[in-house]
């Protein structure tokens, strides 16, 4: 039977050998193989290849017309980002078929991705996928088909001005219960920046001021926000990545946070480009209120993949480019690190050993997924050797200056 002499039939893309999935990047060319084994002499007819990509949502709402009766509203949506075809094996012109040899056999390939792509991604109501689909045509069978997955990550790069720009803002509430004022409470807060990258710490600089009756318990969240669009109708789902709690507020009080410390946990970037599926995130900074609504301040974030350079990037002139009011924040002390010690930068073998990446074992499974990369950590630069001697002496061929002149 023809089914016994196919022993394997796989797709295998470059990179793929490694542990954990391939990952390419809009514009970079996909390369690989397909892989044919047989056990005999078998005659095929083609061997085609297609390479998809697209992004797809669909979900269902209930709808009730009059008191007995309901039925079911279907929402979906499709976007084509990638659609090759190749022809790997072609039957001979005369109409016959090929016989191949028993034996281990490989078809190479290899296709060029658009320049705009989504990054890949898997949500409640929809999601981005690219896949390698490949069919064995054969006389008198079945196709044999094998489809091979991988994943695009669209590069965001948070050295822009725009998502270095800070990010800020105030709110307040009246706390009330049973139509009495209990006071007033206030939080103004604001990020160095609004683009970061996962495993980043965002330090968060607030006041909180608690003018009621109670005591106020301040949080901080990072939330994603997945947006699936389909027919003109939006469907949104929302996750808290992680969380802080702050210290309770007595009554009358104000805290003050110095860059308060949020890290952000491995999680997939921004997607803001796709017509269909949208995934935000933002800084939720909240004021826990007995006997009312919560104080809610919401500041943008852009989780990108490409991390902050560290030389430079928290410049003058890049924040000098927006107008925004932070005169609230002036009364928030923001306390600069003390200058390290010398021994601290000193060059030295061991300084040296230290700087270097970890190995794949002591990282667990950090590196696992596709958005995730160590970022070696930045020290400062050792000062220059003290020496008696002038490295740059004055040239013999220049004439003193006449200092009574």
């Amino acid at each position: 039977m023809i089914f016994d002499r196919v022993k394997r039939f796989v797709i295998v893309l470059e990179g793929s050998e490694r542990d954990g999935p391939v990952a390419f990047s809009p514009g970079q060319a996909v390369s690989g193989r397909v892989v044919l084994e047989l056990v005999a002499a078998a005659r095929l007819g083609a061997l085609r290849l297609r390479a998809m990509g697209a992004a797809r949502v669909h979900w269902t709402e209930s709808r009730s017309a009059g008191s007995s009766t309901a039925y079911t509203q279907s929402y979906s949506d499709q976007v084509e980002f990638l659609n090759h075809r190749d022809t790997l094996l072609a039957p001979p012109d005369n109409g016959e078929v090929t016989v191949l040899q028993a034996g281990k056999h490989e078809f190479p390939f290899t296709f060029q991705l658009p320049e705009t792509l989504a990054t890949s991604f898997e949500g409640k109501h929809g999601s981005v996928r690219y896949w390698v689909k490949a069919k064995l045509h054969r006389p008198w069978a079945t196709v044999k088909k094998v489809k091979k997955e991988f994943t695009v990550i669209e590069p965001i790069d948070i050295n822009t001005p725009a998502l270095l720009a800070p990010q800020a803002g105030a709110k307040e509430k009246l706390a009330r219960a049973w139509y009495c004022n209990r006071g007033q409470v206030s939080v103004t807060a604001k990020i160095d920046r609004k683009g970061y990258t996962p495993g980043e710490v965002i330090p968060i600089f607030a006041e909180i001021d608690n003018c009621t009756s109670r005591a106020v318990v301040p949080k901080a969240a990072i939330i994603q926000t997945q947006t699936f669009v389909a027919r003109g109708t939006k469907k949104q789902k929302k996750s808290v990545v992680t969380t802080i709690v702050g210290d309770p507020i007595a009554a009358g009080q104000r805290d003050v946070w110095h860059g308060r410390a949020l890290k952000i946990p491995p999680v997939g970037p921004s997607i803001l480009q796709c017509r269909i599926i949208q995934v935000e995130y933002s800084l939720k900074v909240c004021v826990d209120i007995p006997g009312t609504s919560k104080l809610l301040l919401e500041l943008p974030l852009v989780i990108g993949t490409i991390p902050l350079h560290p030389f430079g990037s928290r410049t003058s002139s890049v924040s000098s480019q927006y107008s925004i009011n932070l005169d609230w924040l002036s009364t928030i002390p923001e306390q600069p690190e003390a200058p390290p010690e010398y021994s601290t930068v000193v060059s030295s073998p061991e300084a040296e050993q230290s700087l270097a990446p970890p190995c794949r074992s002591e990282l667990g499974g950090i590196l696992e997924g596709p958005f995730f990369a160590y970022i070696q950590e930045f020290r400062f630069r050792p000062p220059p050797l003290y020496s008696e001697v002038d490295p740059n002496p004055p040239s013999d061929n220049i004439r003193p200056r006449c200092m009574t002149c």
